[in-house]
């Protein structure tokens, strides 16, 4: 999970760059992307990319809209000071929330390829097409529903594609394998099922 494949292909580079150019590789041309740029055993530069994705979503809900997660009944105020409640999300979003985060739906989705995909990839592929596909919902907090819905489909609709591509699989067997994990990510990680109940209403 910690170490870095040495030459890293569409995207995957190290750092801030290697970051961004993944994000805009998957959301352009994601079939290519996860053709090419998903390795075995390569599990660090995914990792890493869920949690800066994670930590833009939250910080961004925290600026337009802290009443979605400062609700003094889930997450409680510290000393008064919602400045510092706020950093202390943040940081638990990226050392806690997020890779645990990833790596339990990637578990879970594991256990459902096991029994839709006969001949598939590794875990560690799967923990990558997991972590990728959220790259739209670096975008989910801005405050406009549709767009927020939008992300989260697109999301779901990547792990889907991902899956399909990187185990080899088809379409209909990869929507069976990744309909509870999407739900789980996109529907209620990142808020999917309250945002289109809101601009479906």
């Amino acid at each position: 999970m910690t170490t870095w494949v040495e030459t890293p292909a569409d995207g995957r580079g190290r750092g801030p760059r290697g970051i961004a150019r993944a994000w805009a590789e998957v959301l352009v041309r994601p079939r290519r992307f996860f053709t090419n740029g998903v390795a075995p055993g390569d599990q660090a530069p995914g990792l890493a990319f869920a949690v800066v994705v994670a930590v833009i979503y939250v910080s961004g809900l925290l600026a337009v809209q802290p009443e979605t997660i400062l609700d003094t009944s889930v997450v409680p105020i510290l000393g008064d000071s919602p400045g510092v409640t706020m950093v202390l999300v943040v940081l638990v979003t990226a050392v806690v929330a997020a890779p645990a985060g990833l790596h339990l739906t990637a578990a879970i989705q594991t256990v459902l390829l096991m029994l839709t995909v006969k001949d598939r990839a590794g875990v560690s592929e799967t923990v990558q097409v997991v972590a990728y596909a959220t790259a739209p919902c670096a975008l989910a907090w801005l405050p406009v529903p549709a767009v927020a819905a939008v992300c989260t489909l697109y999301g779901a609709g990547l792990l889907i594609l991902g899956l399909a591509v990187v185990h080899e699989t088809s379409l209909l067997r990869a929507i069976v394998a990744g309909l509870i994990p999407a739900t789980l990510v996109f529907g209620i990680g990142f808020r999917g099922l309250w945002v289109l109940a809101s601009v479906v209403g």
